[in-house]
This record gives structure tokens, C-alpha cells and sequence, in this order.
């Protein structure tokens, strides 16, 4: 005979008594590390166990940049269109309505204006949450029209990568991206206004073959992935074995395709002493 006998079938206790942990108080790194999550905010979202930088987005990368987080958003309410009536699973406007309301985000990029150590910078920073990052018509605009404020202002550009390439739905609409940003960027390099190019994981497809590898210098976060087609494409294609590290930032640097690594925390005084001495103006070090 049982001792004891369930009275009420099933588990009976309210969902707002269960004292489950909250979802995002932990993160766990892909070495296995397990960081809290506030701690890892406080250290630029890098695990401190392993090195290890977290995606992160426009808002994250805008506060880390600008003084006190103050900027002016450029073009900010500039959407996509249908031009080719696209439909997979999902029309294509449909599939952008899911990502603005899951994101908060117009599209793939922000571009903004602000003082980073006092100076004022132009800053194009991709998210990867929108479709993958993916390099469509409004990512190669309004990276363009940052350019042109940039030129017009004489203003220091910098474009922040993370994308997994051309955006399918748009076809060669979005392979025009690559070109029309090629051009203003160039416009940049003929008025000798600098040009600052970050890749951080992942920097891919058509991102890759034009202005993530345009920059005065080219720099990128560790082991961030950097390349054309990811490992298991070029694998299957070519039939051969990857060197270790193939596509990281580190195996990039080493065959000369960056300039540097460097730690997130290190990035805002990094980049405008690179800016001062290619201005010729007087080195700027880092405040308490």
C-alpha cells in the first residue's frame, strides 16, 4: 500500500510562484564558460573567463563610442521596399514587419553623428538580429548618405561589420550595394577624410568584398569570423582539409588582410589615436 496518495493529478502550482532562475541572468560563452550577465555588461560583453566577445548591436557600440551615449541618428526611419515581389516562406514584406517588431530596428545598419573623446565621428554600425545582418538596399543608402554627411562635414568615417552577406530577397538590387558604397568611399579617400573599418563576427559575403576591407585601416575584435563563404562552403567546394583558425580575425591578420585586433575595451581610445596621428593633431590618451 502507498504511503502517500496525489489527490489532484498534475503539477499544481501557479506559474507565478514557480522561482525558476530569470531568463538572461547567466550566459554561457562557447567554451562552456558561465558568466553573470550584469558582470558581462560591465566588462564590454566579453566573457572575462575566456576572452570571449559577445555579439552585440548598434545600441551597445553606439554607447561604447560616443561620449555620455550622445549622437544624432542619421536617416533613421528609412525602410525597405518590394521591388521584386519576393516570396520564400514568407513575403518579403511580411519577413521585414517580423524583424522591425523582433528587433526595434528599421533595418541591418544605424548611422549616427557624435563626439567620440571629444571629436566629432561618423559611425555606421550593422546588427546581425535584423535578417542576419544581410547588406540590402536601405544598408547600402544609408551607409552612402553617412558618407556623404561625412564628406560634406569633413567628418572621420567609421563603418561597424556583422553581416552574413547580400540579402537575398533584394538580388542584384543589394549586389549594387557593394558598389555604390566602393564609390563613396572612395570619394572619402580622395578628399582625404579617413575611413575606420571594424569587422566583428561574423564579417561575410559581399560585406567582406567591399567595404569591410575598404577602410585607411582595416581592424577587427578577437576571434571574430572574416571571409567571402563561410568554412564548411569553402571546405565542400575545394575538397580540402582548413588550416586551424582558417577565417578568424587572428588567421586574417597573419595573412595581412588587417592592420589589427584589438580588445573591446580598448576600441574608443584605439581609434581616435589612430585618427590623431593621421590628422596630425595631438594624441588624445584615455581619462578615469
Amino acid at each position: 500500500m502507498s504511503w502517500f496518495k496525489r489527490t489532484k493529478k498534475g503539477i499544481q502550482t501557479p506559474t507565478e510562484e514557480k522561482k525558476d532562475v530569470p531568463k538572461g541572468l547567466w550566459y554561457k560563452s562557447p567554451t562552456g564558460k558561465i558568466v553573470d550577465s550584469e558582470e558581462l555588461e560591465n566588462n564590454f560583453y566579453v566573457s572575462p573567463e575566456d576572452g570571449y566577445h559577445v555579439r552585440i548591436g548598434s545600441n551597445e557600440y553606439f554607447q561604447l563610442l560616443f561620449d555620455d551615449n550622445k549622437y544624432k541618428e542619421l536617416d533613421k526611419n528609412l525602410v525597405a521596399k518590394d521591388p521584386l515581389k519576393f516570396e520564400d516562406k514568407k513575403k518579403y514584406p511580411d519577413r521585414l514587419k517580423d524583424a522591425q517588431k523582433k528587433t526595434g530596428l528599421k533595418d541591418a545598419v544605424r548611422t549616427a553623428v557624435g563626439k567620440s573623446m571629444g571629436k566629432e565621428i561618423v559611425i555606421a554600425c550593422m546588427d546581425f538580429s535584423f535578417i542576419g545582418g544581410s547588406m540590402g538596399s536601405v544598408v547600402g543608402e544609408k551607409i552612402a548618405r553617412a558618407a556623404d554627411y561625412s564628406l560634406k562635414k569633413k567628418i572621420p568615417f567609421m563603418i561597424i561589420s556583422k553581416s552574413g552577406g547580400a540579402r537575398m530577397m533584394e538580388a542584384a538590387f543589394s549586389l549594387m550595394q557593394m558598389a555604390k558604397t566602393s564609390v563613396k568611399l572612395a570619394q572619402l579617400a580622395d578628399a582625404g577624410i579617413p575611413y575606420i573599418s571594424l569587422c566583428t563576427d561574423p564579417t561575410t559575403g559581399g560585406t567582406t568584398a567591399s567595404f569591410a576591407m575598404l577602410g585607411d585601416i582595416n581592424i577587427s575584435e578577437p576571434g571574430a569570423l572574416i571571409g567571402f563563404a563561410g568554412p564548411r562552403v569553402v571546405r565542400d567546394t575545394t575538397g580540402q582539409e582548413l588550416p586551424d583558425g582558417f577565417q578568424t580575425a587572428e588567421f586574417v591578420k597573419d595573412h595581412g588582410f588587417l592592420d589589427f585586433i584589438t580588445h573591446r575595451k580598448d576600441l574608443k581610445l584605439r581609434i581616435n589615436q589612430y585618427l590623431d596621428l593621421i590628422l596630425n593633431r595631438p594624441m588624445r590618451e584615455a581619462t578615469a
